[in-house]
């Protein structure tokens, strides 16, 4: 298994995991590798050190923080971001394009109230909040729909 460090053209970095070279490759040619933060296609790999285990005893104490190479601008952010994209999905009811049905209905109590996520255009969200129905676009890319690394 070879993990590779990723970065899109937005800045994010991320990790992938593959077979190989040819896994990589061959996935990034067929369009299936994807930025979790912003969903882009446009993937590189990004400098990264193997770790090779060659039977080597490991070290007798753990090594001190200060050792510890410092994470990418924007790391917390970005784990921040994924965190609250986490509980989103897993605190909330997809009702996919019924999005701006359902949240009229539950405004004017004809259901019951609940979060709900979904799909909406520009126009049905400034509709929705022209009737003081709360709404809040937040795009999330199609990757948050898998189990969030």
């Amino acid at each position: 298994m070879k993990v590779l460090n990723l970065h899109c053209g937005q800045g994010h970095v991320f990790e992938g995991w593959f077979a190989g070279e040819d896994d990589f490759q061959a996935q990034l040619g067929q369009g299936l590798l994807e930025c979790p933060m912003c969903g882009t296609h446009e993937v590189r790999k990004a400098l990264s050190a193997p770790r090779l285990n060659l039977g080597a005893r490991a070290p007798a104490s753990p090594p001190s923080s200060e050792a510890a190479p410092a994470s990418a601008p924007g790391a917390a952010l970005q784990a921040a971001w994924l965190h609250a994209a986490r509980r989103i999905m897993a605190e909330s009811e997809d009702v996919g394009s019924r999005f701006t049905e359902e949240a009229r209905r539950m405004h004017y109590g004809e259901a019951s109230q609940r979060a709900i996520r979904g799909q909406a255009s520009l126009e049905e969200t400034a509709q929705l909040l022209d009737e003081g129905i709360a709404v809040l676009p937040l795009p999330l890319p199609a990757a948050t729909k898998e189990t969030l690394q």
